[in-house]
């Protein structure tokens, strides 16, 4: 074969394939372009589909938006034309009243018209009269004063000076009737309001003693309460501050003491002792201390049980406190907490009789003796010293007065000062309130502690054996035993300066030393 056929046939076949490749590659060209077209094609049908929805929605949505304003706007012009449709009828009824109301006036003026001609008519027959009566006055002036011989200032005078005498003597008459009325009217009501106030409230009233009584279960109770050589009985006296009293009387023991509060916190303990059964010193100590604890909130209720029955409220924590230790105070053997009662409901009845606000009259009532709560540790009248404190907790002027002058330290100037006087004198001068000399009597007493208690390294101290004795406790740190001696000695040379009392008084100096440790 010719190698410039065969080259030639090469070259053909290599044409051939170029031109099938590139009509191969026309056509896959042409397919991508079609297929490219077809998807676009879906692509704006479909974006024409979205867009003739929301065109739909939107169309809907805006009728929907129209139809509601329109049914809003209706509604609205409906309750307008409503409101306009009423308001012409009230507009329409108002003008139907002023025409009613112009005729009226008409009518009136028509009246008022024919009044003023009648009333001119008969104020020129007035005057016609006036005239005539005038006229005749005169006349009689004249023939008086020729039949009298005076005219008519000097007669006029004179009566005048009658008339003015008369009135005087009348006047002075009368305000003398009035003066004794009136005073013996007041009298008669101040007799009615007490008496009334008196029968209203009647209280029973025990006087407080100075020994209380408990009673043991069998005489072998004594020997225990007694102990191994005395040392119970003389615990119970030292931490107490009383005097017992252990005699012949059967199954009964006795607590002496003029302070009463010691003399419950003994009782108290010494029957919880009695029922626990378990009696020596450190048991004796600590039944003691709880028992001191009771005490406490037992005056703290009692404030609170007697604010109670008297109906006040709001009152300070510390004056209910200090209320409280009234319950075993005394006051010339009457009982103060009772007391401060009774006055507090005398000064209620009174003052409702006089028509004066009761809740302020028994409030001051039942605060007036506050003072008693602390008159031995501060210097000053009990009057003043409660005005005081019921000042500093928050009570009313008019309360702080009446407080302060209801034994005259100041002069009373309110009604309610008054009251709380009365009614403190009813209080205190019934039959059987008060008895002088149990009040002397815890004086001494009182007077004989106040006296040891003033010199240096004294602890505590004890009148007892009704004021024949007085114990004193000292610190054994600062005084030691030739101490003590040189203390009792100087206690009854100053008992001896300062007291008068019969017989003899016991100085009783007892120093104690403890050492104490804990097993672990």
């Amino acid at each position: 074969m010719d190698p410039i056929y065969i080259a030639l046939a090469g070259i053909s076949g290599v044409v051939a394939g170029i031109v099938a490749g590139f009509f191969l590659r026309k056509k896959i060209i042409e397919n991508k372009i079609s297929s490219a077209e077809e998807t676009v094609g879906k692509l704006i049908n479909e974006a024409k589909k979205e867009a003739d929805t929301i065109v739909k929605e939107a169309r809907l949505q805006a009728k929907e938006e129209l139809y509601r304003t329109k049914a809003e706007f209706e509604k609205e012009s409906r309750n307008k034309k409503f409101e306009m449709q009423k308001q012409e009828k009230r507009l329409a009824q108002r003008e139907e009243n002023l025409e009613k109301k112009v005729g009226l006036v008409d009518q009136k003026e028509i009246t008022i018209a024919k009044r003023e001609k009648t009333l001119a008519a008969q104020e020129k027959a007035v005057k016609e009269m006036e005239d005539q009566y005038t006229q005749s006055l005169e006349e009689q002036k004249r023939k008086l004063e020729r039949i009298s011989g005076m005219t008519s200032e000097e007669a006029k005078k004179l009566l005048m000076q009658n008339l003015e005498n008369e009135a005087k003597h009348d006047s002075a008459r009368t305000i003398r009737r009035i003066e004794e009325e009136t005073k013996e009217n007041a009298d008669k009501i101040a007799r009615n309001i007490i008496a009334i106030a008196i029968q209203r409230y009647s209280a029973d009233y025990v006087a407080e003693k100075t020994v209380s009584v408990v009673a043991l279960p069998n005489d072998e109770m004594k020997g225990r309460i007694i102990g191994r050589e005395g040392r119970n009985i003389r615990a119970i006296e030292q931490i107490t501050g009383v005097d017992l009293i252990i005699d012949d009387t059967p199954e009964t023991i006795l607590i002496s003491s003029f302070d009463p509060i010691r003399r419950e916190v003994a009782r108290i303990a010494l029957e919880k002792l009695i029922t626990d059964g378990r009696i020596h010193p450190s048991r004796i100590e600590e039944i003691v201390e709880k028992v001191r604890g009771e005490v406490d909130n037992t005056i703290r209720e009692a404030g609170e049980q007697v604010t109670f029955d008297v109906g006040i409220q709001k009152i300070n924590p510390e004056l209910l406190r200090l209320l409280g230790r009234l319950k075993f105070r005394t006051s010339y053997d009457q009982n103060v907490l009772q007391h401060s009662l009774e006055v507090s409901y005398l000064c209620g009845m009174m003052a409702s009789e006089l028509g004066i606000n009761v809740k302020s009259a028994k409030r001051a009532g039942l605060l007036h003796d506050i003072g008693k709560a602390v008159d031995h540790e501060v210097e000053g009248s009990h009057a003043l010293i409660g005005a005081d404190l019921a000042k500093k907790h928050g009570e009313a002027e008019e309360i702080i007065h009446a407080i302060a002058a209801h034994h005259d330290d100041v002069k009373a100037q309110t009604v309610l000062a008054v009251l709380v006087q009365a009614a403190d004198a009813l209080s205190a001068a019934r039959p059987g309130a008060r008895r002088e000399m149990l009040m002397t009597y815890v004086k001494h007493l009182r007077d004989l502690e106040d006296i040891a208690n003033a010199f240096k390294g004294v602890s505590k101290s004890y009148a007892v054996q009704a004021g024949r004795e007085i114990r004193v406790m000292v610190e054994s740190g600062d005084i030691n035993d030739d101490g003590a001696v040189v203390l009792s000695k100087d206690l009854a040379k100053k008992i001896e300066e300062s007291l008068t009392y019969p017989g003899q008084i016991k100085v009783t100096v007892i120093r104690e030393t403890r050492a104490i440790d804990y097993a672990k």
